[in-house]
């Protein structure tokens, strides 16, 4: 078993909803514990809304995905807002994509995205 790893809601839809980078994800978190600011929920039904929207004909297949989604064990933390704000100022992220960033350097942890931007700010 690996350390912590932060996982964004880019990364858990990939898996969730078995897109073309869902084996990549997996590879990069198996063994992990996996934690997330507590807004991944609201990212992922989000992320399951747009692809019921795209493609109504699928809607019972991608609600059946959401719901495995909520089945992985993801540690949802409470973030420090004001440290988040602080630091989607200083990096030119939205608050969401800083408050993943926040965790991971909070926890030390690795943060895996497949946002290219939130990705570049990791490093």
């Amino acid at each position: 078993m690996t350390g912590v790893k932060v996982v964004d809601a880019s990364a858990l839809a990939a898996l969730v909803f078995a897109e073309p980078e869902a084996e990549n994800i997996a590879e990069r978190l198996e063994g992990a514990r996996l934690a997330a600011p507590s807004l991944l929920d609201f990212e992922l039904a989000n992320v399951c809304l747009t692809k019921m929207r795209r493609e109504p004909r699928k809607r019972d297949a991608v609600r059946a995905a959401f719901r495995v989604g909520y089945r992985m064990k993801v540690k949802t933390v409470a973030v420090d807002h004001a440290a988040v704000l602080d630091l989607a100022e200083a990096t030119g992220l939205t608050a969401y994509d800083a408050s993943y960033l926040w965790l991971a350097r909070e926890l030390k942890a690795e943060l895996v995205t497949l946002d290219r931007k939130l990705a570049a700010a990791s490093l």
